[in-house]
């Protein structure tokens, strides 16, 4: 099965079984994947599952003796996750961890630590998500965290709503963190306005 046929089914698979349509673009998919194989990647870890797919499109990134940890809270949505990173043919090099995302950060050593980090999961959570996860990167190492544009609404200080206000935590936080460099990449594209945070430990 061809790449493109995996993460087509995975897409299909969590779709029929009633996930939110709420995964990354292909294309932004293929940016993570390319941006962790660029970085020589060994060690990835995924803030948020879902379904598996961008899980797949990051574990494409890793040599075959590299590993993946992806982060879930739902079960339901942990085992979609499983049926289509097994039929990808990826199951040796994902573990799925669940529960509370934050919860399994704090469990988790920092040695070794993980090359690349993804965050992708509840907004509300992003300021504790980050700095768990510059615990965990190692320095040099990149973290992107997704969807901190959100159709401009982050920059609009008369737009307020949970998530937005998480997103803004997290900003907030690192201003003048001399541990991390960081800036926001725009996108457009099939999930409309919004873009991802780059930050790389120093």
């Amino acid at each position: 099965m061809s790449a493109h046929e995996a993460l087509d089914a995975a897409r299909a698979n969590s779709t029929a079984q009633g996930l939110p349509e709420i995964a990354v673009s292909a294309a932004q998919g293929k940016f993570l994947q390319l941006l962790a194989s660029s970085l020589g990647a060994r060690r990835i870890l995924e803030v948020g599952t879902l379904g598996g797919y961008s899980t797949i499109w990051l574990a494409r990134a890793l040599p075959p003796d590299g590993e993946l940890t992806t982060l879930e809270l739902s079960e339901h949505h942990a085992n979609v996750a499983s049926e289509n990173i097994a039929h990808a043919g990826l199951t040796d090099r994902v573990h799925i961890v669940l529960g509370p995302a934050i919860d399994s950060m704090r469990s988790l050593p920092p040695s070794p630590p993980f090359d690349f980090i993804f965050i992708d999961a509840d907004k509300e959570g992003y300021k504790d998500y980050f700095v768990e996860a510059k615990r965990l990167v190692r320095k040099g190492g990149v973290i992107i965290v997704d969807n901190v544009v959100r159709y401009g609404r982050v920059a609009d200080p008369e737009y307020t709503d949970s998530r937005t206000e998480g997103i803004r935590a997290m900003l907030e936080s690192i201003k003048g963190d001399s541990e991390v460099d960081a800036t926001t990449l725009g996108t457009v594209g099939d999930k409309g306005y919004d873009g991802f945070m780059y930050v790389v430990r120093k």
